[in-house]
């Protein structure tokens, strides 16, 4: 009987861990289950499939037309990457760039993965920075519930202290849930891309099949 009763112990704790335990989202689909899913649900927000048959989807988001690929590790999705269809000359690039990181600091939902101003100055050649020192322009975000400042400026009472288990546990959660973008050279021509990412680090393989 003891040992019933502790397996139905531990198994209602992984439950309730796994009810607790939010992932990625991407236009409010978390990025999870099969990709056969995956590409169901974004069609009904209106992507269509791919006519060149390169990438999984095609359509638009926030403003622009974009390839989206979806990423699997063990039939579950983990990564879904966003790539501009309309290219941009470096110095459009770069207001680009800066833009999505307005955006995103100015969204509630997200948390800057640095202190560091991730923005690219004006006098920074882009193309010869890519080109010649090999230089990467990133920028990553932690995507957190709407209520995440108030949790860590606010602590509420869920959160009792920057020091405890809980906080730790919330700022751990959101280092599962990452969205980030970057600067690549567009495939087709000489202009650049903004490529993104919404990943689910839960689905991430960690090394187990090597």
């Amino acid at each position: 009987m003891k040992k019933l009763i502790s397996l139905v112990f531990l198994l209602t704790l992984t439950m309730t861990a796994m009810a607790q335990r939010e992932v990625t989202k991407f236009l409010g689909i978390p990025v999870d289950g099969s990709k056969t899913e995956m590409i169901k649900k974004l069609k009904a927000k209106g992507f269509r499939s791919d006519p060149k048959k390169i990438w999984d989807l095609v359509g638009d988001f926030n403003g622009r037309e974009v390839y989206v690929s979806i990423v699997t590790h063990k039939n579950k999705v983990w990564r879904i990457a966003l790539e501009d269809v309309v290219t941009s000359s470096k110095s459009q690039i770069r207001i680009r760039f800066n833009e999505l990181c307005r955006q995103f600091t100015e969204n509630p939902k997200y948390m800057p993965m640095t202190s560091t101003d991730q923005t690219i100055s004006e006098d920074e050649d882009v193309s010869l920075q890519l080109a010649l020192n090999k230089k990467q322009y990133e920028a990553g975000f932690l995507q957190f519930p709407d209520d995440w400042k108030k949790k860590i400026f606010g602590l509420d009472d869920s959160i009792e202290s920057k020091d405890s288990d809980a906080f730790k546990a919330y700022l751990e959660s959101g280092s599962n849930r990452l969205v980030w973008f970057c600067i690549s050279r567009s495939y087709l021509s000489t202009d650049y891309v903004i490529v993104m990412y919404y990943d689910n680090e839960y689905n991430k393989a960690k090394g187990e099949d090597l």
